[in-house]
């Protein structure tokens, strides 16, 4: 697993969270991830749609992707498709992916790579795997997150974000043991390079074996982990969490502790692999079919007319250099 890796030593530390003087958050549920089919034909593990969305709320869906090696002419993508309304970010962990949209907005993004496509008022984008993936097969690794937009920013321009396996802030757990790679929002004071519409936290963190990792964390966010691979327990009660299954924590306290199994499966040798998500709700009004979130059943109707009148870009687009979300903000 490339992602992003570091000596852990030389990165800046968490706080040491006092034991007895912290709110830590139980945990609430554990979700385990069904299995579908999307795009083309590739499998996908989804803990969510499926719990309450008000228990994951601003976040739509999480589509986890692998990991899974391709023999020659396996790997598969998605064809061209709308969405409005919402943000996909996709994170890729092992191999790679291209991504293009009608606003011109793309690029290829492998191994700690990530996009950040804010689709908003409607554009149309496809995902591939780059021809010599195909052509030669290999080991793909990623997730897809979709983030929703409140109402005042649904309709906003499409944006594209470009965040590179080099833009990831990067901390080590307070003993040293653990990496964790901040994307998006803020951890201890430290800002992931997203920019986001919705104030939300999205880490990916590896666990050195038999290790805990403990997180100070906003008490107006809700909070969840998903296991990427490799297995270890969640909260203060020690809920065991096992490859393919995701925690809901309560939505009392500012802190989550995690720890890693002291013994992991060959392929999570380096530690347990886990995503951290958490945000402010948004708590408006949900209608989603297919490829739109909007707030009305009256948007959704609209959101099929204009795509069917050509309102959603023009099919194929050609690749614009862009600015980064980050860059037009200062």
């Amino acid at each position: 697993m490339p992602a992003v890796t570091a000596d852990t030593l030389t990165l800046p530390r968490l706080p040491q969270l006092p034991e007895t003087a912290t709110a830590w958050r139980p945990v609430a549920r554990v979700v385990t991830a069904a299995r579908h089919l999307e795009g083309e034909g590739f499998a996908v593990r989804r803990p969510f749609p499926g719990v309450d969305l008000s228990l994951a709320d601003p976040f739509l869906l999480l589509d986890h992707m692998g990991a899974v090696e391709y023999a020659p002419g396996e790997a598969k993508g998605t064809p061209w498709h709308p969405h409005r309304g919402f943000e996909t970010v996709t994170y890729i962990i092992d191999g790679a992916f291209q991504h293009r949209d009608t606003t011109g907005g793309g690029g290829l993004i492998a191994d700690g790579d990530t996009q950040w496509m804010t689709a908003a008022s409607g554009l149309q984008h496809i995902e591939q795997p780059p021809p010599e993936l195909v052509a030669s097969g290999g080991l793909f690794h990623g997730v897809q997150l979709w983030v929703n937009l409140p109402r005042a920013q649904k309709w906003v321009a499409p944006r594209y974000q470009d965040i590179g396996r080099g833009d990831v802030t990067l901390l080590s757990a307070a003993d040293g043991a653990s990496l964790v790679r901040v994307i998006a929002g803020s951890l201890a004071g430290h800002d992931g390079p997203g920019v986001t519409y919705t104030p939300i936290n999205y880490l990916h963190a590896t666990v050195a074996p038999g290790a805990r990792l403990d997180l100070p964390w906003p008490p107006e966010f809700n909070a969840m982990v998903y296991v990427l691979s490799g297995r270890g327990t969640a909260g203060p009660g020690g809920t065991p969490l096992d490859e393919g299954q995701m925690a809901v924590f309560g939505p009392r306290g500012d802190a989550l502790t995690v720890r890693a199994a002291e013994s992991q499966p060959v392929a999570s040798a380096q530690g347990w692999e886990i995503l951290v998500l958490g945000g402010l709700p948004i708590r408006e009004p949900v209608a989603r079919y297919g490829p739109f979130v909007m707030n009305t059943r009256d948007e959704i109707v609209q959101a099929f007319e204009d795509f069917q009148a050509g309102r959603m870009g023009t099919v194929p687009a050609e690749h614009v250099p862009h600015r980064s979300a980050r860059d037009e903000t200062l």
